[in-house]
């Protein structure tokens, strides 16, 4: 087993020191699952998912790219990051599910994994917010990595 990398020899949280690691292309997908009652989904998909509250998809997307943008600002261990893109995509599925992607990308030291998890769940809690007047049965699922690559270890999760 490896050591905690945010935590110092004298067992306190600790920011990772960087600053010897070589600037690379960092990109990191990742996913999370927003799931309907079936009679809620029907009808959200009937009104091509426009709310009272607005567009229900492109709201999101909007959110899912700022909260990406504010990762550091949230979880405190991490370091800022210039994303050079940040891509929000929401399919709708078979399961009565919507599934929320977030591409990120950037150039630097240090990879951009929870900027990922951070964008793909904030577009799903968006969707739930916007869509919540229907129903609060709505859930969130699955919010997992995907694909992370550039560093000294790449994953490549099982979809």
């Amino acid at each position: 087993m490896t050591a905690l990398s945010h935590i110092d020899e004298q067992g306190l949280p600790s920011m990772v020191d960087v600053s010897s690691k070589k600037v690379t292309t960092r990109t990191a997908l990742a996913e999370a699952t927003v799931v309907f009652p079936a009679a809620v989904f029907e009808q959200l998909a009937g009104q091509h998912f426009l709310t009272k509250k607005g567009a229900v998809f492109q709201t999101a997307i909007i959110a899912g790219v700022m909260a990406a943008k504010k990762t550091s600002d949230i979880i405190p261990l991490c370091h800022p990051l210039a994303l050079s893109t940040c891509q929000i995509d929401i399919a709708p599925t078979q399961e009565s599910s919507l599934k929320v992607t977030c591409l990120v990308r950037c150039e630097g030291k240090t990879g951009v994994e929870m900027e990922a998890l951070t964008g793909a769940s904030a577009a799903a809690l968006c969707i739930y917010d916007m869509c919540k007047a229907l129903t609060h049965d709505i859930t969130i699922q699955e919010v997992k990595l995907l694909q992370k690559t550039g560093g000294k270890s790449d994953v490549h999760a099982g979809r």
